[in-house]
């Protein structure tokens, strides 16, 4: 798919890459707060009061935290690594398919934090609740939307071509 902007190919991928890092920037500062908050909690009086389900969902989301902030960094790691070595298309397709990851461990990682706190806060079956809940909401703005937004443009790109 084309668009109507005056640019060249390397115009192109230096805004693309701009775009992602914008992207990663905004998903940084939520993965940072989240993060930061899971990792307190293991600090806190109320965490031995924990039953064995929520410490491993703990565990598990801590562990999801630090693959994301991870995940997150890599784009620019291989920006840093191959900088200058011509393959900046392959960086930003890299990249693009990486910052994926990172959004759905980010809708993980919410979902299971709201999980663990309703989980302690209003018992089992509000958590689970929830978690559907949220999985289906976050599912129908992450995944659903843009895929029909996506098959929309495609099917103008098709009428227009």
């Amino acid at each position: 798919m084309t668009d109507d902007r005056d640019e060249s190919h390397d115009e192109r991928l230096d805004r693309n890459w701009d775009e992602l890092l914008q992207e990663l920037r905004i998903t940084q500062t939520g993965l940072q707060l989240l993060s930061g908050f899971l990792l307190t909690l293991a600090f806190t009086d109320i965490f031995t009061g924990l039953d064995r389900v929520q410490k491993g969902l703990y565990l598990g989301l801590v562990v999801v935290a630090a693959l994301a902030v991870g995940a997150n960094m890599t784009p620019v790691m291989l920006h840093r690594r191959v900088f200058g070595e011509h393959v900046k298309e392959r960086v930003v397709q890299v990249g693009h398919v990486v910052s994926q990851v990172v959004i759905a461990a980010v809708a993980v990682l919410f979902t299971g934090t709201a999980t663990l706190i309703f989980s302690v806060v209003a018992g089992w079956t509000a958590a689970v609740v929830v978690a559907g809940c949220l999985l289906v909401a976050l599912g129908v703005m992450l995944g659903l939307l843009p895929r029909r937004l996506e098959q929309t443009a495609r099917r103008r790109t098709d009428q227009e071509g």
